[in-house]
């Protein structure tokens, strides 16, 4: 029954593998990971320097 059960386990894991690699959503999936993070880090600078000019402006005062 075991052994059954990991062969079943096994076959599942490497065809959802195949299957997403095999269509090219691997590296959709990817590119929007990636986009994402990009954009998380643009808008942080952006943050970031928005505060600086903000304090900035607040010592002149």
């Amino acid at each position: 029954m075991t052994g059954v059960l990991f062969a079943q386990t096994t076959a599942a894991g490497a065809g959802s593998e195949d299957f997403m690699d095999s269509n090219g959503k691997i590296y959709v999936v990817v590119a929007v990971i990636v986009l994402i993070v990009i954009a998380l880090f643009a808008y942080l600078f952006y943050l970031d320097r928005k505060i600086a000019r903000m304090e900035k402006e607040h010592d002149q005062q």
